[in-house]
């Protein structure tokens, strides 16, 4: 792998923890942004406090310039991660090599907000990163570079932080090669993306008599969030009977026979517990 320039300086553009994860092993891999583009504070939490992006708090910590402006007519050269925003077609022009983005799969394939999700969801054996040169478009650049990753069982937070470090790793492969004129960037064929959406919190209540392998997809996509839950009734200790109540499952897999085996629950405003203590207060 080619080790960067002391003058190879790039701005960085991302937001949440897959932005961190990347950057984390830049640095690792001895290239710092000189700056970083993050997304303005949000409210946040029940109080709605503005909050800082997990990006602003890493740019903090390493001392590294941040700004986060409401528009971005400021830049003249990026690197984009999990930004969040549209990047304006005059930004998109400034740069001499224009502006790079590390996407999580092998595009044309899942483009849009959710490709790791949508790809454990799918049950996809591989996924991955491409490095892309971004145009107007969402995830329509053309292409520099791609790399396969595996899926086996990983969650979304497991595969999201996997997919970052290899991101950041194809980077670095590349960039000397790019700026250099020796890679060509190859169009999309757009006739065979896919598009993702975004994801609702009620996107996690399953059926337990659903297909067992989809109920497990969507128990790996959804950690930590929106998580995967079903309504199922528990004692009441202020009334008489039973209530229906949301059971969080905090911890499942598929067994041998590929049954869709729950392990451990957290029933709502309960304490987790494991499966088989549920069933038994279901029964008692």
């Amino acid at each position: 792998m080619t080790s960067p320039k002391p003058n190879h300086s790039f701005v960085f553009f991302g937001t949440d923890e897959f932005a961190v994860r990347v950057l984390e092993r830049l640095g690792e891999l001895g290239w710092r942004p000189s700056l970083i583009i993050t997304t303005e504070d949000k409210p946040r939490g029940r109080g709605q406090e503005l909050a800082p992006s997990p990006v602003k708090l890493w740019a903090t910590k390493n001392k590294i310039p941040f700004l986060q402006p409401e528009n971005l007519k400021l830049l003249k050269l990026a690197l984009v991660a999990s930004y969040g925003k549209i990047i304006p077609a005059e930004i998109l022009a400034w740069p001499r090599h224009g502006i790079l983005n590390i996407h999580p799969s092998l595009l044309p394939k899942y483009r849009g907000p959710t490709p790791i999700q949508s790809a454990i969801l799918a049950g996809e054996a591989e996924t991955g990163v491409t490095i892309m040169l971004m145009d107007e478009k969402i995830d329509h650049g053309s292409l520099l570079k791609a790399r396969g990753y595996k899926l086996e069982a990983q969650s979304y937070s497991e595969a999201r932080g996997e997919l970052a470090e290899l991101g950041a790793e194809l980077f670095v492969e590349i960039a000397p090669d790019y700026l250099a004129g020796k890679i060509k960037p190859e169009p999309q064929d757009h006739s065979q993306a896919t598009f993702t959406k975004k994801i609702k919190k009620e996107d996690g209540l399953i059926n337990l008599n659903d297909d067992p392998k989809l109920n497990y997809q969507k128990f790996l996509a959804y950690q930590p969030w929106p998580g995967v839950y079903f309504f199922g009734s528990m004692a009441s200790k202020r009334k008489p009977g039973f209530l229906d109540a949301r059971i969080i499952i905090t911890a499942a897999h598929l067994d041998t026979n590929g049954q869709f085996a729950i392990d451990r629950v957290k029933p709502e405003g309960k304490k987790e517990m494991s499966w088989a203590d549920f069933q038994r207060g279901l029964k008692n």
